[in-house]
């Protein structure tokens, strides 16, 4: 295992009872807002922990920029804090890169991985709306929602989980968005391809999951962790 130094707690919601699933949000989104509906659905048969990154829910905004590592070591955290040891993990979006990191720091913790939405490294068009987001979140200031957005989309334009996709060594599902306009489907078609054996799903929706396709984004979700439940929290 490694680890970083650990910052403070990641606020934190837990919902249900079973094997435990961690959930990876995006970027100026949160827990709620990104995963709303659809954690109350897993949580009829999982242990749902849900942590916000800084600036977001409950966490409050880093004084540093975010980085990868230290936000996969306090997600992970987070699990363990939850009473949770192994844990299967979802990423959508940044939570994506998230997931990744977490599973090649964390393999005696992670089970399975689910990126929906996901990306190793933006590519250009994507890197294009990400540095126009970025602008706006920092001339919005504490008024951004959440606040931490900027420092979220900061992170995204340095991701590059490229190096780490063929460490994965836990069976992946890779969700892509077919009518994505901001993360392409090609970003997913890199995770699928350089996770070994990792099953690719492709998802008639916009990069709003949880708007556009919610019942069968959470039915893909609730197959695979069926077929790989990981362990009770």
């Amino acid at each position: 295992m490694t680890t970083t130094s650990q910052s403070a707690a990641l606020a934190t919601t837990v919902l249900g009872s079973g094997p435990a699933l961690l959930l990876a949000h995006g970027a100026g989104g949160g827990i709620q807002a990104n995963y709303g509906a659809a954690m109350a659905e897993w949580a009829r048969r999982h242990t749902v922990i849900g942590p916000d990154y800084p600036g977001a829910g409950a966490t409050p905004r880093s004084a540093a920029p975010l980085e990868l590592d230290d936000l996969a070591d306090r997600l992970v955290d987070s699990a363990v804090r939850a009473g949770a040891e192994r844990f299967a993990l979802h990423g959508y979006s940044l939570g994506s890169a998230v997931a990744v990191r977490a599973a090649v720091r964390h393999p005696e913790r992670v089970t399975a991985l689910v990126l929906a939405a996901g990306f190793a490294r933006a590519e250009p068009g994507f890197r294009a709306l990400l540095s126009a987001w970025h602008a706006e979140a920092r001339a919005a200031g504490p008024a951004a929602d959440p606040p931490g957005t900027a420092d979220h989309v900061d992170l995204c334009l340095r991701v590059d989980t490229r190096a780490d996709l063929p460490r994965v060594a836990v069976p992946t599902l890779v969700i892509a968005t077919t009518q994505d306009d901001l993360v392409a489907p090609s970003h997913s078609a890199v995770l699928a391809e350089g996770i070994p054996h990792a099953r690719r799903a492709d998802l008639a929706s916009g990069h709003l999951i949880w708007e556009d396709a919610p019942r069968e984004w959470a039915r893909l979700v609730a197959g695979f962790l069926a077929e790989h439940p990981g362990e009770a929290a």
